[in-house]
């Protein structure tokens, strides 16, 4: 069984805009989205370099000034937005963990997850 959980509007997300998310309800932020070119990618909101550390130094703060890598606020180290490979810091070429998100017709991003969770739609 597939859960799934709403995280936002596909409109909420501009171009070049990160936010975090906590859909299964854990008091923080566990996943991360990125829009860029025109693509949504979605990501686990732990750096793999120590123990799942959290990415952002503040609240929707995952990406560089530029908004070219998403940084880890803890350590300096930078990933691809789309592939989630470190490019630069400790923890080089390690990757994020990736989320499956399905963007629905109404254009609702949701995150999936296999085995149970919250809320399921059609």
């Amino acid at each position: 069984m597939t859960a799934t959980a709403f995280l936002c509007r596909d409109d909420a997300l501009a171009e070049g805009q990160s936010r975090g998310f906590d859909p299964w309800g854990e008091g923080h932020d566990t996943v991360l989205l990125v829009r860029r070119g025109g693509k949504v990618f979605g990501w686990a909101d732990a750096c793999p370099h120590h123990g799942g550390t959290p990415m952002a130094w503040r609240k929707d703060a995952y990406l560089n000034g530029d908004r070219s890598r998403i940084v880890c606020a803890a350590h300096g180290a930078q990933f691809d937005i789309e592939s989630g490979v470190c490019t630069l810091g400790p923890c080089l070429g390690q990757s994020l963990q990736p989320v499956e998100i399905v963007i629905t017709s109404e254009q609702d991003i949701y995150i999936c997850r296999e085995g149970g969770g919250d809320t399921e739609h059609d």
